[in-house]
Order: C-alpha cells, then sequence, then structure tokens
C-alpha cells in the first residue's frame, strides 16, 4: 500500500502531517516515510509545544546561515539563492525518510510525538512525501 502526501510549505520551519498520515494508514506494518526533495528533511518531534518548531528551526538557521552571511563565504553553489545550499546541508544533516509501526492501524508514535516536514528554503513550496506501508 502507498500514496504520496502534499505538504504545502511557506517558509523554514516546521509542518506537521501527522493526521494526513495517521488517515492513511490501515491495518499491521512499518510505514516508510521519504521526501522527495534535497533541500527539506522529516522529523519526528515533539508536537505538544510550539516553541519545539521555533526552536529547532533557529537552531538549524544559525547552525547553518545563508550565504550571504560571512561565515558562508567558502559556499559556491549560490546562483539558486543564498538558502540553496545551506538548505542542502541541512538536509544532508537530518533524515529525509522515516520508519514507524502501524500497529492495528494506529501509528505507534509517543504521547508527544508528531511527523514534520522540516523546510529549509524560504521561499513557498509544496513538499512531496512517499508513503509505503509493508
Amino acid at each position: 500500500m502507498h500514496t504520496t502526501f502534499t505538504i504545502q510549505t511557506h517558509r523554514p520551519g516546521l509542518y506537521e502531517f501527522t493526521d494526513q498520515v495517521a488517515g492513511w494508514a490501515q491495518g499491521t506494518g512499518v510505514l516508510t516515510l521519504f521526501i522527495r526533495h534535497t533541500s527539506a528533511s522529516l522529523l519526528i518531534q515533539e508536537n505538544a509545544d510550539p516553541e519545539v518548531k521555533t526552536d529547532l528551526t533557529e537552531y538549524f538557521h544559525r547552525l547553518v546561515p545563508p550565504t550571504t552571511d560571512p561565515k558562508m563565504s567558502y559556499i559556491t553553489h549560490t546562483y539558486e539563492g543564498p538558502d540553496d545550499m545551506p538548505a542542502h546541508i541541512k538536509a544532508a544533516l537530518l533524515p529525509v525518510s522515516l520508519q514507524i509501526p502501524v500497529i492495528d492501524g494506529k501509528l505507534a508514535l509517543g504521547t508527544w510525538q508528531g511527523i514534520y516536514v522540516f523546510e529549509h528554503r524560504t521561499a513557498p513550496h509544496q513538499r512531496q512525501v512517499v508513503a509505503y506501508l509493508t
């Protein structure tokens, strides 16, 4: 069983889509999620306190700033904008696929866990996440 979720993003940050996945998943098996982009990531992260999303976004922005930052002067891939290569670096550091057990049609996530696309670009995007349940 497989499907593709489309997640609309607006700026860097975490976009939860747990409910979409939970509504689709049926039966028992292992769910694999894979994002089809090189400048965004997937995360399982706390979904209770919105400050977690803000803090993660800010942390990774400081860890890998745009190429306009003097600390990033060594970057050569800049023709797609000052956020492009930093987005690729962030996606190289973070997961682009996740595996989640599904038991009797329910995601085996913890109480405060949610599934997120972590957008690393500043422009809006439609991100595709492929889901495969075996």
